[in-house]
Parts: C-alpha cells; structure tokens; sequence
C-alpha cells in the first residue's frame, strides 16, 4: 500500500525512516508539517496513522520478524517502543544507557533472539543524540550497549548510515511525539522570534498560574497541571504564580496549604509568587458591587433547587428585573449575613436563553459564616470559583490559563466575565484531564474515604496523591517522565497504572539494593549434612552491577531457610542453585501429613548453575534474622471507569490491603525509611518503617512493576483483575 510519511522539517523521525528501509516498506517523504506535529503517515485509502508508535508498529507489522516471534516477544517489542524516548531526557540518558547495557550483558539483541523494531528504535534514538553518543561508543564505560549499537550499525551498515547522514544534526532527531514539552520550541532569545502551542505568546512575558483549591492534597491529575505550567513557565521564560483558590471556608484548611506546598516542592517545581485569591477579596466584593450598579449582576432569592430547575430551563428569575436600589440593600444583607441577606447570592445577568448553560446568569457571591482558614469570621461572603478566577488572572498579570478540558463550556463564561468586568483578556489554554483506570479523582470522594476510615490518611499507599504514590514505592521521576509524556495533548485518555510503574521499575532497577527474605508461616528448613559445621560471614554487592548500592553481610550455615513453595517444587535427587552460594542436591525430603517439614541434602559447589532448573533463595537459621510485614495494595473501587451516573459507593473494592509476615537478611536492620528495595524473586518495595525492635517488624510496601496487562495478555489471568481474594485481605482494612 503506497504511503506518505509528514513530519516537521526540524524533527524528521528517523526511527521511522531507519525502520521503514529495513523492513522494505516504500514511503515518499513530506517534512512540511508545523514545528512540533508528530509526524503522519497517510495512506492512498484516505486512512493515516499519527504518532511515532503507531507507525513503527504498522511497519512492524510489515515486516513480522521486526515484531517478535510470538505474543510475548511482541509485548516485550511494545515495552522497549515506550521506553525508547528515555535516551531523549537529558537527566536520564546515562540512566537508560547503564539500564540497556546491564540488560545486553547475555542477550544479541533487545527481543527474542533476532532484530526487531525495538532494536531500531533504540539505535536510532541514540544515533539521534548525536556527540554526547558518540563519546560514550569511543569510551569503554557501557561495553554491553557498545556491543549491540557497534553490531547493528555494521549489519545495516548501508542502510542506517543512510538515513543518519541524510538527518542527524536536524533539531529534535527522535523525540517522541506525544508531548511538545520534550522539545524545546524556541532556542532563540529573539523575542520576535515565533512561538507555537500557546496562542499570543511572547518571549519572556508569559505569565501562568497553577490555581489549586486547598481542599485536599495534591493528587495526579493537578500533578499533571502543575507541571504543564512549570513547563511553559520556564520554555518562554516566563513567570509561574501558584494561587490557593480559597474561596469555600468550608472545605479548606491550613493543613492543605501546607501538604499542596510540600507536593509542588516534591515536584521540583519553582515558582515566582504564592498568592491567595482571599488576598483579593476586598477588591472582588468592590467589583461584584460595581457590577450590581451597572445593571450587570443582581441578587436572587430563588431556592437553590428551583434556580438549579431555571437554569436549565432558561427560565428567568422574578429577581433579575430588580431595580439597582433593591439589589445594593439585598448584598448588604449578604454582606453582614443576615437571615434575610443567607437566603440570597448575586449572579451574573448574562443571557438565560444561550445554549451554553454556563451563560445562564451563573451565581457570583453566596453567603457562607464559616471560619476562613486564613481569615477567621471576618467575611460573610465569598465569590465564586467562576467569578475570582477571571479577575485575579486579569489582576495578576496571567497571559495564559490552562485548564483541563473538562471546562470546555465554560470558557465563554469566563471571557463574557471578564468582558463585563472591562478587564485585558487572558488566553485559556486547554490540555485534557488524566484520567487513570480504577481511580477516583474527585477530592470529595477521597475525603469520604478519610473521613471514613477507610484508609490511613490522604498519604495513604492506596490514593492517588502524589504523597500516597511516593509512600508506595513511585520516584518523583517517573512521575514527571510519565505525565510530560501525555504532554499538553487535548485528547481524552484512560490511563493505565502499568504504564507509570513500568516507567518506575525502569528506574529503580538499575540502582536499588538486593534483599532476601522468605514467608514466616510458609518456610522449610534445608539441613545441608557437608556444610559449614561453624557458621562464616561474606561481604557480598547489595547490587552486582551497581556500586552504589554498597555491601551486605552474608551468613553461610549448614541450616537454611528455604520458601515452602521452592521446597514443593524440588524432587529427590534433584540439583539446585542456592543463590550467591552454589549448588545442592537433594537427598530426602521428609514430610508430615502430606506437608514438607524438612530438606535434607549436601552441597555440591563444583556444579554448574546452568545446568539447574531452580535457583532458590535462602536465609541463614540464625537468630539475627528481621521481621518483615510485606503490605500488599489494590485499588479502591472495583471497575475500570465510572460512568457520570454511577455511584462510587457502589464499586467499592471489598479488599485493598493484604499484609504478609516474612523474615528477611539480618542487612534489613540498616534500611530507611523511603528506601526502596528488591527482594529477591518476591519483587520491589519501599521501607515504609524501619527496624526498631526484633518485636516490631520493619514494614515494606509492594512496589507494582508494571507486569499486571502483560499477565492478562499472556493468559496468565482468569479474570480482567486479580483483586486480592477476601481470605488473603486484612479485615481492620477496606
């Protein structure tokens, strides 16, 4: 099928040119496309295809050899397409690069046993980068990495070379297309020099703000917020304001302040100013008095039902037509919140009969006599979100206001307002929200669960904080790397928690120390009759490829602790490798009532480790020995996505925390609280308590490693989740 490959002339794909001149797939090439597109492939049936992923996977698909030999194979092909951008992050190419060469230690080739399109996204985005590459290919520090890029380079030496030539030194050679926040859209100091994505900007005179309301901690989804103005912010070297939007005294606190601060710092996050919107709330009640005598806004004492009723009706208030002397005596009611003036609000006199709802004279004031947070009891009414939010962007000096697209329709509200306040327009810029399967973002509904008990805290592992994500196990840089990944798109997307995790493990694995520990109430003990009738101590790597993990302390003893499920799993007569040890055989296996209770067997250390089918962790039967509390977590409501007219109440996840007793190496004592771990063949965890007491276990939270959709592709799953089962759920938890 005859194709057309459209990119920008200074970000050429050459992933894509490279894969296409492997895989034999003609494509005629069109660089006219804007600065900072993603490039398009269009097809002669009308069809295309947009993104960088998509069309390396079409040409995969092309070519089946490039796309892995089975199903497996292409889901390892699909994760190594996601990671491949990693090499474009200048804070993280040295980490992808001792990531991959680790990973090449035994293996030709990324996938399976053969080239696929992994491999020559990979290369192509190292090619891409240009100097910095090829200074670390001359040096001998990643071999592994060198290896590989040296042997493609020379199998498709024409090829590739072809394609280098003809575009590395062109700007932005491999990035990924997903967000325009990976590439620097203007290297110029020219102020007059063209800018994209924000409309009207100028060099050095853009002003954002991120507005959150402290009424609940930071979670993703203001994350993604945040740092989309931290973005722009800093590519037109601009200002960023962070602005409290405290303007309901009955949900907010000082406790939110404080813990939205300490997120936004957590974020790495600079900012220029913190302002409050109570900071202007002399000014906003002299605006909604000026607005009252301009015939412009009124006051209602319609019951809030029957004006919610109006509203949606079109129908007009008996109070609109108020004479301007009638509404000034009603909002000095409202004002000193009298009995009479805490049935009333003032709303805007827009157009009750316009489509868009929002226009149909939205309410600007109510009364509220609950304490400011900041402020105490000294006002009795407090505007709106819809109302302060245009005046104090206008006041600020903000040129551009983002805001997540669920606020499409109320866009010409906010420009109809700041009209009618004869106030400088600003520029709303809108990105799509982030959404995550399995996740409630609504602070309302997070606060039932505080509020409720049914979790610890707003830190608690389960919720979607960015203090709650962090305490499970997740780097700040994942988090950044996963949400910059969405960019400042305006397409709808239902996040998957695999992909963030996937990003997560990628991160720590190369760094964190190794562990060993085995279940508490489901262990057998390994009598090896040869071993080391006096126990003796190793200084043994917490991680073989990595220094900085620093050194453990192995005890090695003819009495072993083996996990039961390792036990059940070994013959009589059978070779296994104790791990950082050697081998052993299995001479008897004695059971009670068809339950092991005791190995028996010698070791064997002159065997070879490749010849075994199992490779077992062990503990030493000392009595240095730690306990352990492994916490595992799921999610807290049951269905992927909530429809608008579904109850949360009604998804709740019966079980969302299960809590295992295990032992673990003597070197656990030593561990900090937020340090992140691996145990060996049990997976990732972060010490949430550290050791105190031998009577009080160091307790450790699962880490989720991004395998959970690669299980359920496999077929390794019955059902669409594996929740945990009520029997294996702690009952003091939801």
């Amino acid at each position: 099928m005859e194709a057309k490959l459209s990119f920008s002339q200074d970000s050429p794909p050459i992933s894509i040119i490279s894969a296409a001149k492997v895989a034999g797939v003609s494509l005629s090439i069109d660089p006219s496309l804007a600065a900072g597109s993603a490039p398009v492939l269009c097809f002669s049936s009308g069809e295309s295809l947009r993104g960088i992923n998509p069309i390396l996977e079409y040409i995969a698909q092309s070519s089946p050899s490039l796309h892995g030999r089975d199903a497996i194979e292409s889901g390892h092909v699909v994760e190594w397409l996601e990671y491949a951008p990693t090499f474009l992050l200048g804070s993280e190419f040295e980490v992808a690069c001792s990531f991959v060469d680790g990973y090449l230690m035994s293996r030709t080739f990324l996938v399976g046993h053969g080239l696929t399109i992994a491999d020559i996204t990979v290369w192509s985005n190292l090619a891409g980068i240009g100097q910095r590459w090829e200074s670390l290919r001359k040096s001998k520090k990643y071999q592994n990495l060198v290896r590989w890029f040296n042997g493609i380079d020379s199998d498709y030496k024409d090829t590739l070379n072809e394609v280098i030539a003809a575009y590395v030194g062109k700007r932005g050679i491999g990035k990924s297309p997903a967000p325009n926040l990976k590439e620097k859209v203007n290297d110029s100091k020219d102020p007059s020099a063209p800018e994209v994505d924000l409309p009207g900007a100028k060099f050095g005179e853009v002003c954002v703000r991120f507005a959150p309301e402290p009424s609940g901690y930071l979670h993703i989804g203001h994350a993604k917020a945040a740092l989309l103005n931290k973005y722009f912010a800093e590519r037109y070297q601009g200002r960023l304001i962070v602005r409290f939007d405290d303007t309901n005294p009955s949900k907010e606190s000082n406790e939110f302040v404080e813990n939205l601060l300490k997120d936004i710092e957590t974020l790495g996050i600079k900012y220029d100013a913190v302002t409050y919107t109570s900071d202007y709330f002399p000014k906003l009640m002299e605006m909604a008095e000026k607005l009252i005598k301009q015939g412009k806004a009124y006051v209602d004492d319609t019951p809030k039902e029957q004006m919610r009723s109006e509203r949606m009706d079109g129908v007009e208030s008996k109070c609109r037509n108020n004479t301007v002397e009638e509404n000034l005596s009603l909002w000095k009611e409202m004002i000193n919140g009298s009995e009479r003036g805490m049935q009333c609000c003032v709303r805007g006199k827009l157009d009750m009969q316009d489509p868009n709802k929002s226009l149909r004279d939205p309410v600007y004031y109510r009364c509220n006599t609950d304490p400011h947070h900041r402020i105490g009891s000294k006002y009795k009414v407090y505007p709106t979100y819809d109302f302060a939010c245009p005046f104090v962007d206008a006041l600020e000096g903000v040129t551009h206001a983002l805001r997540s697209s669920e606020y499409h329709d109320r866009n010409a509200q906010y420009y109809r307002i700041l009209q009618d306040m004869g106030m400088r327009r600003v520029e709303i810029y809108e990105f799509s929200r982030l959404n995550m399967v399995y996740t409630l973002l609504s602070k309302r509904k997070l606060l039932w669960f505080v509020q409720n008990k049914k979790v610890e805290d707003w830190t608690d592992p389960r919720f979607p904080t960015v203090q709650g994500i962090v305490r499970r196990g997740l780097k700040v840089e994942a988090l950044i790397q996963f949400i910059l990944q969405q960019g400042a798109s305006k397409n709808l997307n239902l996040m998957e928690w695999d992909k963030l995790w996937t990003i997560n493990k990628k991160i720590i694995d190369p760094v964190c120390a190794r562990h060993t520990a085995v279940l508490k109430d489901q262990r057998v003990i390994f009598r090896l009759t040869n071993g080391p009738e006096k126990s003796f101590v190793r200084i043994l790597p917490r991680h073989k490829k990595f220094d900085g993990a620093g050194k453990k302390a192995t005890t090695f003893t003819n009495r072993i602790w083996l996990d039961y499920a390792d036990a059940s799993a070994i013959s009589k007569g059978e070779e296994v490798t104790l791990m950082d040890w050697g081998n052993a055989i299995i001479k008897e296996i004695k059971m009670e009532n068809g339950v092991i209770t005791e190995l028996i067997g010698e070791l064997h250390l002159e065997g070879s480790v490749k010849t075994t089918k199992l490779k077992v962790t062990w503990l030493p039967d000392i009595d240095d020995l730690v306990p352990l509390s492994l916490v595992e977590f799921d999610y807290l409501i049951s269905k992927k996505k909530l429809e608008e007219d579904e109850n949360f109440l009604d998804n709740l996840n019966p079980c969302t925390r299960k809590e295992t007793l295990a032992l673990g190496d003597a070197n656990m004592r030593n561990l900090l609280r937020g340090e992140v771990i691996q145990l060996e063949r049990k997976g990732y965890y972060r010490c949430d308590a550290p050791f105190v007491r031998s009577s009080k276990p160091v307790v450790l939270f699962a880490i989720p490693d991004g395998r959970q959709q690669a299980k359920l592709q496999n077929g390794s799953m019955a059902a669409e989740r594996r929740p945990i089962s009520p029997e294996r759920c702690n009952k003091r938890k939801v």
